[in-house]
């Protein structure tokens, strides 16, 4: 295992932050840039190893209603709220508007669950040794992915072709031929 430099100074640019490199780094050394969010960044990290391939799973399966968020962040995660409100919305959208096709009332849901999809495939193909950095520097565990991780992967590409298809095909039926296909 690469030992990690505690405190190195970073640059900032568009949301990604880079490691500077120093010359007193001796071989053997390894610089991880650690990334959070302004939502996450404040709480401190937990001392429970978080398993990557547990995530990856939470965000295929029910990430629409934001599991994943709270299994990494706990219930004071602003995001994973956000994926539970897109239910009642959705609820509330298709109460007011019955008559409106479902997809365009259930969209919030329906983007919610697309989006859960993106973030799964983001957390899955996270090197095992930045998201150790980001989620397990406390947890003095090592994370190592084996092959149910690609496979998860490759579930989760296909659920979201899936979805961003049948979207796309849903939405041109209802606006270029007012639903006359179904």
């Amino acid at each position: 295992m690469p030992t990690v430099l505690p405190e190195m100074p970073a640059r900032h640019g568009l949301g990604y932050t880079a490691p500077t490199h120093d010359d007193k780094m001796t071989a053997g050394f390894t610089c991880v840039g650690v990334q959070q969010n302004k939502e996450t960044s404040s709480m401190p990290p937990s001392p429970r190893h978080k398993n990557k391939t547990l995530t990856t799973f939470l965000a295929t399966v029910f990430g629409s209603i934001g599991l994943h968020r709270f299994y990494l962040y706990g219930g004071r995660d602003r995001f994973g709220w956000l994926h539970v409100l897109t239910i009642p919305l959705s609820l509330a959208l298709m109460a007011a508007r019955p008559d409106a096709p479902k997809l365009f009332t259930g969209l919030p849901f329906v983007l919610s669950a697309l989006t859960a999809c993106l973030e799964a495939l983001v957390i899955g193909l996270t090197p095992d040794e930045k998201w150790d950095a980001r989620h397990n520097a406390a947890s003095g565990q090592s994370s190592d992915s084996h092959w149910i991780l690609a496979l998860i992967l490759v579930l989760t590409v296909g659920l979201g072709a899936l979805g961003v298809i049948a979207l796309l095909a849903r939405s041109f039926d209802l606006l270029f031929t007012g639903g006359a296909f179904g």
